[in-house]
């Protein structure tokens, strides 16, 4: 019983901190990425989709992006997408693909991104600790019935507290690197 806690409370952190990872990925260090609009969603066909079903995607350029969509009738509608997301970049189109210019970051930019990665990192490390929590409550319902000892779940909140602090490390050694790629210039 204790091992399917901590085997799912580990399955559960991994996927925390592979979200957490795909959070960076989405914020742009002055190259072009397609990850910063996979995801967005666009008004196509009447329904909401995510770019990365409407188009493909290619960088030409350190600091361009081309995206072509596989309908040529839904550029306005990705052009819209883009400019609702706040991104910062401005897309221009030719009626077949658009692209997008990624400008250099001014120093004030990527100190603003710094601290998005830190909330981010920190939204995290919260879920992080969620998780743990739920575990522990799972521990203390198991208890509680009587099946386990005493000791046995203080040995499994030490796995526990082992877990939380080796994952709340990823998260933050991930947040370190695209920390310094943000600031590189």
């Amino acid at each position: 019983m204790i091992m399917l806690v901590l085997d799912g409370a580990t399955q559960k952190m991994d996927e925390a901190v592979a979200h957490t990872r795909r959070e960076f990925s989405t914020v742009r260090t002055g190259r072009a990425s397609s990850g910063l609009v996979e995801r967005l969603t666009v008004d196509a066909y009447g329904v909401e989709m995510r770019m990365q079903e409407l188009a493909s995607f290619s960088v030409p350029e350190a600091r361009q992006l081309l995206i072509a969509p596989h309908d040529p009738g839904n550029v306005p509608a990705i052009e819209k997408a883009i400019m609702k997301a706040d991104l910062g970049l401005t897309p221009s189109s030719d009626g077949r693909t658009i692209r997008l210019v990624f400008p250099d970051l001014t120093e004030e930019r990527r100190r603003d991104l710094v601290r998005m990665i830190n909330t981010m990192a920190e939204e995290g490390k919260n879920h992080l600790r969620g998780l743990r929590r739920g575990a522990r409550k799972d521990l203390d319902d198991y208890q509680g019935e009587g099946h386990v000892s005493e000791d046995d779940i203080k040995w499994a909140e030490s796995q526990l507290d082992d877990l939380i602090h080796s994952y709340e490390g990823q998260v933050e050694q991930a947040r370190s690197a695209k920390e310094d790629e943000l600031l590189e210039v």
